[in-house]
C-alpha cells in the first residue's frame, strides 16, 4: 500500500473499513460453523440412542435440548428418558 503524505489518513481509512469488513465475515463464517457443528453432534448422538448403542441420559448436558428435538422429529420420542445406569 503506496500512500503520499497526504493522502495518509485516508488510505489508513480505506484500509482499516477493509480490516473491518474481512473480520466481520470472517466471525460469521465461524459463527455458523459453531452452530452447524452443535446441530451434527445432536444428530449423531440421536442416532447413537436409536442403534442402542447410548441411551439419553449420557448425552452431554449442553447437547440435552438438540438431541430430543431430534428425537422427537424422528418419531423416537420414547427413548427420552433420564434413566440413571
Amino acid at each position: 500500500m503506496k500512500c503520499s503524505k497526504d493522502a495518509f489518513w485516508k488510505c489508513l481509512k480505506r484500509y482499516i473499513s477493509k480490516t473491518i469488513i474481512v473480520l466481520t465475515i470472517l466471525f460469521l463464517f465461524i459463527l455458523l460453523q459453531i452452530s452447524g457443528g452443535k446441530e451434527m453432534m445432536a444428530m449423531l448422538w440421536a442416532q447413537q440412542i436409536m442403534l442402542g448403542k447410548k441411551t439419553y441420559s449420557q448425552v452431554p448436558r449442553l447437547l440435552k435440548d438438540k438431541v430430543k428435538e431430534v428425537l422427537i422429529d424422528s418419531g423416537a420420542e420414547d427413548l427420552v428418558t433420564e434413566d440413571k445406569q
